[in-house]
């Protein structure tokens, strides 16, 4: 598989990109700028009911109130 940076354009002065599979939210694009550096790199997000998965790796979306 190729990496998203060898196929995705280079854009000038661009802090990171994202391939999404839902539009982002002003709540998520914040969330996303502490998340990833500012190297120009494309970075792939993908949303679903219970997950997500950020460049491959899986994060579970848990409710703050079901940690013990």
């Amino acid at each position: 598989m190729k990496d998203i940076n060898d196929i995705m354009p280079k854009v000038p002065n661009m802090k990171w990109g994202a391939l999404m599979n839902k539009p982002p939210t002003n709540e998520k694009f914040e969330e996303m700028n502490k998340i990833f550096p500012s190297n120009g790199k494309w970075h792939t997000v993908f949303e679903e009911n219970d997950s997500v998965t950020i460049d491959g790796k899986q994060i579970w979306k848990k409710n703050s109130d079901k940690w013990t």
